[in-house]
């Protein structure tokens, strides 16, 4: 999945500067949906990774049942928090 691609989808810009409040709120419930229903593992990844760069992740004992996914996205929050700088 390609990050740009992935706004493009959901926001309809690649320019996180452009996106409105409104683009913003339907985006991240399109988000929310489509997660719900992915089945692909990688792709479901991939998608909670982009909300949570968002701030629109579910957490992770809701989102991953399994406890390598959750230690997956434990390891992915970890290097973005280091990557933003906090």
């Amino acid at each position: 999945m390609d990050f740009d691609d992935q706004l493009r989808r959901y926001f309809g810009t690649a320019d996180l500067a452009a996106i409105t409040p409104a683009a913003r709120a339907a985006g991240a419930e399109r988000m929310r949906v489509d997660f719900g229903l992915e089945t692909n593992s990688g792709r479901r990844f991939a998608l909670w990774a982009l909300m949570y760069m968002l701030g629109d992740a579910p957490d992770l004992d809701v989102a991953f049942e399994d406890e390598g996914e959750r230690d997956a996205a434990r390891d992915f929050m970890d290097l973005a928090d280091r990557a933003g700088g906090d």
